[in-house]
């Protein structure tokens, strides 16, 4: 574990065999409005580096990735979360799912949910 990132830490945690890593595109404003634009399965990767992203992400069930969604909104408005933004999880093969991290920045790969969700969001962070 160490080889990958060399001086991290160990961390001992429950395996999660066949997981997806699922991404939410947010969009937040200055007055407490969020939204979410779609998302990507960003799941194949190689040394913790995407090799290729879709969008929609389409693994999950409508329902569930319209919860995590939800969720990725909710976030943004309890922390008073402004501009566009990213909330990943893990989704695992029973259909729960893993609160990974929120990317504070417009991402490399923006464009396929720019694609999907027809918002140009370089420009609509400018609004």
């Amino acid at each position: 574990v160490q080889a990958e990132v060399p001086g991290s830490p160990i961390f001992v945690m429950q395996l999660a065999k066949h997981a997806r890593h699922l991404e939410v595109q947010i969009l937040a404003d200055q007055y407490g409005n969020a939204i979410s634009l779609f998302g990507r399965d960003c799941s194949v990767q190689r040394r913790h580096q995407k090799i290729i992203e879709e969008a929609p992400a389409t693994i999950a069930t409508s329902y569930v990735f319209e919860d995590m969604e939800k969720c990725a909104v909710k976030l943004a408005k309890m922390v008073g979360y402004v501009s566009a933004g990213t909330v990943e999880y893990l989704y695992s093969q029973d259909s729960s799912f893993y609160f990974l991290e929120l990317n504070p920045r417009l991402q490399v790969e923006h464009p396929c949910t720019e694609m999907v969700a027809d918002v140009n969001l370089p420009a609509a962070q400018l609004q």
